[in-house]
């Protein structure tokens, strides 16, 4: 019998926070199957993975109509696993897609036991029967946060930022593929707690909020929105559908590290009017630091799929079709030097120097909170620099709010 991983609390690294009690659900508090949902949500990192030599009894599953054996006290993704079928965190053929690990995108769901559930997050169990397509159902996600705000995000145009009042509605997709030490919004993507909505479910709150507050703009951000491609697609569409007037902007704000030409062909034909495309780094190690991504060969098609996607946006979409704004989180932790950040600058500069780019003041967050906030004056600076590499239109997030284009 092969050894798995169970994850145990080091409760010297414990602040009794709650997350990993109210933001994590658990799908076996029994006994731990390995999905190690509150171990990348810890923001102590008080969870660590142990070996689990337990003896463990076998059971029967059924995959498709096929019958199989496997260990019990393991997730639904790790018995496929054991029997054959790939999962990869970047899409590819032939495998299943298992971006966030934590239960929240929906991207790895299958039908088990007759209802839609991850499979990263789910426990196996005597007789299940699992069935990997999924086409003929609605997707599900966990998405939350529905709110009216005064500022936007990325792909939001920056003399909309300054008028005072709520300029759009937005709402946030639980699950990233990306594991940032400084996430600047880990309860929303960690979250698998919440229920989880159709695309048509959260369309129609989101275009609720919409007329309540009077605005034109609405959003999704995360969390990665992205995960889960058939469900932002037809959200969009649905979205789209309810608000078919000509005021309407439907706004994705997504850190762009999946986003293949096709898929952006997509998401434009659904509706997608404005993209903020969130650009980590230009080098690897950077990038690498920025998101916690130890896998360098994963890190670079992540990296590599996010500059190609602003490329194609910038020669086939911009500025016509679609509004882009390019977000470039800063802080010296990851910058001991401005070098990079130029040449970022000169890199989008050389695409089109009128792109909106917003630097964004990386704080002190979740596993992180050793930094240190950047300073306006060094934040300043940042802008400076940039439009030094050529850049027209760049505004800088601050503490005392965002300042804009000289």
């Amino acid at each position: 019998m092969r050894n798995f991983e169970k994850y145990v609390k080091d409760m010297s690294k414990c602040t009794n926070c709650g997350i990993c009690s109210t933001i994590v659900l658990c799908p076996s508090p029994q006994k731990c199957i390995g999905c190690k949902a509150c171990f990348l949500a810890c923001p102590n990192e008080a969870i660590k993975p142990i070996v689990d030599d337990e003896p463990r009894d076998v059971i029967k599953i059924i995959v498709d109509g096929q019958e199989f054996e496997v260990p019990n006290y393991i997730t639904v993704k790790r018995a496929l696993e054991l029997i054959g079928f790939r999962y990869s965190r970047y899409p590819e053929k032939g495998s299943f897609f298992s971006p966030c690990e934590t239960g929240g995108c929906y991207a790895c769901a299958m039908l088990i036991d007759g209802e839609l559930k991850p499979s990263c997050h789910t426990p196996v169990k005597e007789g299940m029967i699992i069935n990997t397509s999924t086409n003929s159902i609605p997707p599900l996600r966990i998405v939350e946060g529905f709110q009216p705000h005064p500022v936007g995000g990325v792909g939001t145009p920056y003399w909309l930022k300054r008028k005072g009042y709520y300029i759009e509605v937005a709402c946030f997709s639980a699950g990233c593929n990306l594991r940032c030490p400084t996430c600047q919004n880990f309860h929303v993507t960690y979250n698998s707690a919440l229920k989880p909505l159709t695309p048509s479910e959260a369309a129609r709150i989101l275009s609720w909020y919409r007329r309540q507050y009077g605005v034109d703009r609405m959003a999704i951000s995360g969390g990665e929105p992205t995960l889960n491609r058939r469900w932002l697609i037809e959200f969009f569409r649905e979205l789209k559908r309810r608000n078919p007037d000509k005021k309407a902007r439907l706004h994705l704000d997504t850190n762009t590290t999946l986003l293949t030409p096709d898929y952006i062909d997509e998401l434009i034909e659904a509706g997608v009017t404005d993209i903020g495309a969130d650009l980590k780094a230009l080098k690897l190690e950077t990038f690498q630091l920025i998101t916690g991504i130890t896998d360098k060969t994963l890190a670079k098609k992540y990296l590599d799929t996010a500059w190609r996607a602003v490329k194609y946006i910038v020669d086939n979409y911009y500025p016509d079709k679609v509004f882009l704004g390019i977000g470039i989180p800063y802080n010296s932790a990851f910058y001991p030097t401005l070098d990079e950040i130029y040449e970022i600058g000169r890199r989008i500069a050389t695409m089109d120097p009128n792109i909106q780019v917003v630097a964004l003041d990386y704080r002190p967050e979740f596993r992180r909170m050793d930094i240190k906030r950047p300073s306006v004056e060094e934040m300043l600076r940042v802008k400076n620099v940039l439009e030094e590499a050529g850049l027209q239109t760049v505004i800088v997030q601050t503490y005392m709010g965002h300042i804009g284009p000289s």
